[in-house]
């Protein structure tokens, strides 16, 4: 089977058809995201109870969105494995599939409650180590969140199993939906609780979201034909052997990124009072964009990824990588210049209403600008370890993104103690960071496989020159909107992100298609195809 094969087959889902499904979801998704954000600022807005749960939350969230989430270890691990074990996707899981199942589920719950009792027991001192702050009622607050969060660890581990088997069986949309549970649960808990001054319902509505997932995936696992008994055969077994020599560097990997993430947590306690919520506020708002992209097109390439691997495919790879970054970048380009033309009035329309003032829209719009720049370094970089997963290597990811540490903390120094840059520098080193990775990872693939990124990279310049017109505009755009338009607040901030998306959108894809861009002569394509396919 070709890399052509596995696209016009019939057997695999076409992955733009895939993709398209997928973004439709993780849309949805991240909309509900978006309001349970939009809630949790209005009934906190960014202070110390806010500040304290989303330092809490940082801990649990390693086990239920980097390690068990979609694209996190285990659901990598899970694909890049059991995608080789089952040829037949229409048929139940032989007794060897079901088996190795069993024995994954079973050392990952051992593993991930073992985590969870070290956190519940030591939150304090755990949450001391990590807030610089000498806040009493911070650290206090924060520890308490942290013992409600614990549970989730547990389910993490299990939750990223299901997603990978899922994942698998070309089942995409289940494990994209699966995160807007755990919003729904934390918008209606909010809601209903009229008096919460310590956020304690924040963390128990965390902790209930997270177990409602993995009761939303069990049906369909057991639907496909997995069933549990524990297993604890863990030696002399090749299979889980390979699952944990991928599994472990890649848990290593994000937990070094979890790391970048409790260094800013320390230099982030030291600055203002809600700067740590005001820069997840930023980073939510990021991944709302670029986690649709990244999603919709990753999650079906990754197991044709491993597929070609095994078939020692490596013209499919490089076509397949090379479309799909191209892509990636496409799209991100015009979302870097939305953030920067009005992405202050968009989160000031989205979020600055009952205790989140103009202060706080300000602090999430600084972290916001800085780290738009870091878009495109972040879906290659993202892609790029797809390649090192589906050839069974999680070791080099792990090195690049340790020996990244020292330079996030002396980038934080710089930036922040230095010169004095605040949660605009935090944001920034995370970018820098982030462009490091990038290209280590895209030099070090090398090595595997000669990728050829020259007509990507030329491409790409292409788009960033389109991109570079396409800002001035919008920028002329804004100004003119913002000195000659006389309208409420609302209503102007509304009408100057339509205008400017409209301009931008033209502007960007007119130049593409007239520098010969594929990827914005196909778009415009689509679109007059549906025009005349909706007037028929």
């Amino acid at each position: 089977m070709t890399a052509k094969t596995i696209g016009d087959d019939g057997k695999t889902v076409s992955v733009l058809k895939a993709a398209w499904m997928i973004a439709v979801v993780t849309i949805f998704s991240k909309l509900i995201g978006f309001v349970r954000d939009v809630v949790i600022a209005n009934y906190y807005g960014a202070n110390t109870v806010s500040d304290a749960y989303f330092y809490a939350y940082q801990i649990p969230s390693l086990a239920i969105i980097l390690l068990g989430g979609v694209g996190g270890p285990f659901h990598s691990a899970t694909v890049a494995v059991f995608t080789k074990l089952i040829p037949d996707l229409k048929a139940k899981p032989t007794e060897f599939v079901n088996k190795l199942y069993n024995t994954f589920l079973t050392a990952s719950v051992m593993f991930f409650t073992f985590l969870g009792l070290i956190f519940f027991i030591f939150s304090d001192k755990i949450m001391q180590i990590i807030i610089s702050d000498s806040n009493p009622e911070l650290l206090t607050l924060a520890a308490q969140h942290l013992q409600i969060m614990t549970p989730v660890f547990i389910v993490g581990g299990i939750v990223g199993i299901y997603y990978g088997l899922l994942i698998t069986y070309k089942e995409f949309m289940l494990p994209n939906f699966s995160p807007i549970v755990m919003s729904v649960v934390i918008i209606l808990m909010v809601m209903l609780t009229k008096h919460d001054p310590h956020g304690y319902v924040l963390a128990i509505a965390t902790t209930i979201g997270a177990i409602c997932q993995f009761l939303l995936q069990f049906p369909k696992i057991r639907q496909l034909g997995f069933r549990f008994k524990p297993n604890f055969e863990f030696h002399n077994n090749p299979e889980f052997k390979n699952i944990c020599e991928l599994l472990f560097p890649a848990i290593l990997s994000s937990t070094v990124g979890q790391i970048h993430i409790y260094v800013d947590m320390f230099f982030a306690s030291s600055l203002k009072e809600g700067a740590w919520t005001a820069i997840g506020y930023a980073n939510r708002i990021f991944q709302f964009p670029v986690g649709i992209l990244v999603t919709a097109f990753l999650v079906p390439l990754f197991p044709i990824f491993s597929r070609l691997v095994a078939e020692n495919d490596m013209d499919g790879i490089r076509r397949y990588f090379n479309k799909g970054v191209g892509v990636l970048f496409f799209g991100a380009i015009p979302i870097i210049i939305g953030i920067l033309v009005v992405g202050y009035d968009g989160v000031s329309l989205i979020f600055e209403r009952g205790a989140f003032d103009a202060k706080a829209t300000f602090m999430v719009t600084e972290a916001l600008w800085f780290l738009s720049v870091s878009i495109l370094p972040y879906v290659f970089r993202d892609s790029i370890t797809r390649v090192y997963y589906s050839f069974n290597d999680s070791k080099t990811p792990f090195v690049i993104a340790f020996s990244s540490i020292i330079l996030k903390y002396l980038l934080n120094v710089v930036f922040i103690t230095i010169l004095g840059m605040g949660i605009g520098g935090i944001t920034l080193s995370t970018s820098l960071v982030t462009l490091f990775n990038a290209v280590a990872l895209g030099v070090l693939i090398q090595k595997k496989l000669d990728m050829k990124y020259k007509e990507l990279f030329i491409n790409l310049c292409k788009m960033i020159f389109a991109g570079l017109i396409s800002f001035v505009l919008c920028m002329a755009t804004a100004y003119v909107i913002v000195h000659y338009l006389t309208l409420p607040k609302a209503l102007l901030e509304i009408t100057k992100i339509i205008i400017v998306g409209i301009v931008c959108l033209a502007t960007y894809t007119s130049l593409n298609i007239s520098f010969g861009m594929e990827y914005a002569t196909e778009l415009a394509e689509r679109f007059i195809n549906k025009i005349k396919r909706t007037k028929t």
